[in-house]
């Protein structure tokens, strides 16, 4: 059971380590459950992300962070680098935690940690998701210039392209998206 954050919790926000692994995991899981019956159902699996999986992102590159609430991990965020940007990747609150600020304040610590642009790669279908990254600064990329990003620095499948979109946190024009698309091979 998380802990849900009130006016008088001790917040924390750090890395991850490895003994968080296994409620990392059960984190992600239980907030996935917003997606079912919202993406594709070719997309959805049960669960959403198995340990093996979580553990390949992990030996990726993908590096986590979480918040925690009185001692308690209620919420991660992963930050992923991926050359000429970094990504946001694998963004989850316990349900009962979310609306208390946590994946406000897990976005802000890992972009105070970039120096470069960041983009975030979620589901068209994710309405919340998008919003909540509008909010906090981040705009749509549109059209090929979006599908074109995901398949340089994400290592997804095709299907998932097709039905995710990319945030960015600053204004691309096109310019700027051509150089990062023009850079070196998309990473394996």
């Amino acid at each position: 059971m998380a802990v849900q954050p009130n006016q008088t919790s001790k917040i924390d926000v750090r890395d991850l380590v490895p003994e968080d692994f296994d409620r990392a995991l059960h984190i992600i899981n239980c907030a996935a459950e917003a997606y079912r019956g919202v993406i594709p159902p070719d997309r959805w699996h049960d669960p959403y992300m198995p340990a093996e999986a979580l553990a390949s992102e992990m030996a990726d590159g993908v590096v986590f962070s979480g918040c925690f609430a009185d001692g308690g991990l209620v919420g991660v965020m992963a930050l992923q680098d991926r050359g000429a940007v970094n990504l946001i990747r694998h963004a989850y609150v316990m349900p009962d935690c979310q609306g208390s600020g946590i994946g406000a304040q897990l976005l802000q610590y890992l972009c105070r940690t970039s120096h470069k642009p960041t983009l975030i790669g979620t589901w068209r279908a994710a309405d919340w998701a998008i919003r909540f990254y509008e909010r906090h600064g981040f705009v749509r990329v549109r059209g090929d210039d979006a599908t074109a990003l995901l398949r340089r620095f994400w290592n997804i499948p095709e299907r998932q392209v097709e039905t995710s979109v990319v945030m960015a946190s600053l204004m691309l024009d096109h310019v700027t998206i051509g150089g990062l698309l023009s850079g070196s091979p998309r990473p394996t």
